[in-house]
């Protein structure tokens, strides 16, 4: 939802960045990395308890999973493995940033809630993630869902910023686990009126 109305504003804005970047023949997967490895740097941050910095790290690699994009588009260069690398490091660099946030509040003590929050929401971001996955193995296209990974991103980011950490965790834990339910019903509903349809395990 959020990536439909924020993607067009920015990007006017990294154009330059990109086609620089193509000149000099840096590839989506480059870039896909060094997002990672930026994403890396800030779960180390926010482990130390720097939030605000870590936050800020976290708005460049998002920055990063930007152009890879548009590099690709640029250079015609979108390929499956882009498609698959990109998602996968998606879910690596979730997964680490909220282990980072998990390590920082284990050592400040009495933050069990912060510590449950953070696993209602990655449980939740996982379930966002595979349902859609698990939807497209069956030839649905499964996008819907109020809270997606961009929506989360932006949340987390100026939560971490402003120092709203735990209404954002409150906000991330519960939403996360709706979107991932929204979608269970998207593919019932569209599923329900074809014949034939039985269970089938992971």
């Amino acid at each position: 939802m959020l990536a439909k109305y924020v993607r067009p504003m920015l990007s006017s804005g990294v154009g330059a960045i990109v086609r620089w970047l193509h000149g000099i023949g840096v590839t989506p997967n480059m870039v896909s990395f060094a997002g990672f490895a930026l994403t890396i740097g800030a779960a180390a941050l926010l482990a130390t308890g720097n939030l605000r910095i870590g936050g800020g790290l976290l708005w460049v690699a998002a920055m990063f999973d930007m152009v890879d994009g548009a590099l690709a588009r640029l250079g015609q260069g979108e390929s499956k493995f882009g498609a698959f690398l990109d998602s996968t490091l998606d879910r690596y660099s979730e997964s680490i940033t909220f282990l980072g946030l998990a390590i920082h509040y284990a050592n400040a003590g009495d933050a069990q809630s912060h510590l449950l929050l953070i696993f209602f929401t990655l449980v939740g971001s996982w379930g966002v993630s595979y349902t859609r996955a698990r939807a497209e193995g069956l030839e649905i296209e499964c996008k819907v869902g109020i809270l997606q990974r961009p929506e989360r991103l932006v949340l987390l980011i100026a939560g971490l910023i402003l120092g709203l950490t735990l209404p954002v965790l409150w906000i991330l834990a519960v939403m996360t686990n709706v979107t991932a339910a929204q979608r269970i019903h998207e593919v019932y509903v569209r599923t329900s009126t074809r014949p034939g349809n039985e269970n089938a395990g992971d």
